[in-house]
């Protein structure tokens, strides 16, 4: 009876006559595992999406772990301006300082707008809209420009608050941010295997992405 109720998925099993206060300790135990495991989950998906996005998952109202599948997103891509040429500059720890701050306000900004952090790659970010909520194409690009706008009004207050704090040591130094968007089909979902998965999205669409923000002069936005 034991293996028959394991197997058919019990998190643990008690023989009668059972002892009350190994039951209560039992449930305990089942309970505070199964919290720290949501725990987890919820402190790993706020990593990557908006906390009203995460409580949507949570509950079981979209699924994140989707066999991957075609679907119609909007791309943004970001990176700073000559910001590696500049790092051979920095000491550590400013380098540290800026990316850590540029970092945190950007996460800020594009959660705000509903987008999914799909990597970052050094100072270069990809973002995602309409995954893995869907909103109709016209939302994903409100969205998207929304953001974009907002993200390089955040870069100009970076500045200000770099100079201020004298992070650069020469005299009117400012980073500046390209960023891309595009609009397309792509594969989205869970792609990996064995010990790790990684949640992004594939295709044509995602260069083509990567290519408008390359080709974009520094401190503006093209939009494809």
């Amino acid at each position: 009876m034991r293996l028959e109720g394991l197997d058919a998925g019990a998190d643990d099993y008690l023989s009668k006559p059972f002892n009350p206060r190994e039951l209560r300790a039992r449930v305990n135990n089942l309970l505070q595992l199964k919290k720290a495991e949501k725990n987890l989950s919820e402190n790993v998906l706020k990593r990557y999406l908006p906390p009203q996005l995460v409580d949507h998952i949570l509950a079981g109202q979209i699924d994140f772990d989707a066999t991957p599948e075609s679907k119609l997103v909007t791309i943004l891509f970001s990176d700073i301006s000559g910001f590696t040429k500049m790092t051979e500059k920095l000491r550590a720890r400013q380098m540290a300082q800026i990316m850590n701050q540029y970092l945190e306000r950007m996460v800020e900004v594009i959660f705000l707008h509903g987008g999914t952090i799909d990597k970052f790659i050094g100072d270069a970010i990809m973002v995602l809209f309409g995954v893995p909520e869907q909103i109709n194409p016209q939302q994903q690009v409100t969205k998207a420009t929304g953001c974009a706008l907002e993200m390089q009004r955040v870069m100009k207050e970076l500045n200000q608050i770099w100079t201020r704090e004298g992070v650069f040591k020469q005299e009117g130094v400012v980073l500046k941010m390209r960023i891309g968007i595009h609009q397309g089909p792509a594969v989205v979902g869970n792609f990996g295997g064995g010990q790790r998965f990684d949640y992004t999205a594939i295709g044509p669409s995602i260069n083509y992405a990567s290519r408008v923000e390359g080709a974009c002069r520094p401190g503006e936005i093209f939009v494809s």
